[in-house]
């Protein structure tokens, strides 16, 4: 008996002929949507955590990481964890498949591709705050549709504490560097 596309659609651990599993594609896939929930939140004084996709299975990922074992499918959302230690800054991104990985820099979410291979291109590890700021602004700008405003764009820096701007915060990063930007 052979099953069909849908039969393996159905299973999370169900590969297809092809070695596919499509429950994880389909969750990558759904947390590049511009529509799905962003939100960035503080683990500790020193560790911050950027959530693309569902809210709930971010919780759910969390938990999970901590308590070993949550549920036996794929989460739809995708995370970046920073964090600041005794080393320095660390930064670590997980996928909806559960492999999670360390990196210099990464983007995630809607417009992500493009983002991630400008942020590798001009990553360096003596950036400066504003020169990072700069950057992301940069990019930002040319894969957002959307004008960049407090109101679609969270910033958070771990350096070494975490601190969540506030939107009058992100107003000002906006401002300087769209003046910056006029020149």
């Amino acid at each position: 008996m052979f099953l069909t596309r849908t039969e393996y659609d159905r299973g999370v651990n169900t590969f297809s002929l092809e070695g596919r599993l499509f429950q994880v594609e389909y969750a990558i896939e759904a947390i590049k949507e511009p529509s799905s929930v962003e939100k960035i939140i503080e683990i500790d004084e020193h560790i911050g955590c950027a959530m693309n996709g569902l809210i709930a299975d971010a919780r759910s990922t969390l938990v999970e990481h901590a308590c070993v074992e949550t549920q036996s499918r794929p989460f739809g959302v995708s995370l970046l964890i920073a964090g600041y230690d005794e080393n320095g800054p660390n930064l670590y991104h997980t996928d909806p498949s559960g492999t999670f990985w360390q990196c210099n820099a990464k983007a995630i979410g809607s417009g992500s591709e493009g983002a991630d291979s400008s942020l590798q291109e001009q990553y360096n590890k003596d950036l400066t705050l504003k020169e990072a700021e700069t950057i992301t602004h940069s990019i930002l700008k040319q894969v957002m549709k959307e004008k960049i405003t407090p109101n679609n764009v969270d910033i958070a820096k771990v350096a070494p504490t975490y601190h969540l701007y506030t939107p009058a915060e992100v107003e000002a990063v906006i401002s300087r560097l769209s003046l910056f930007f006029a020149c």
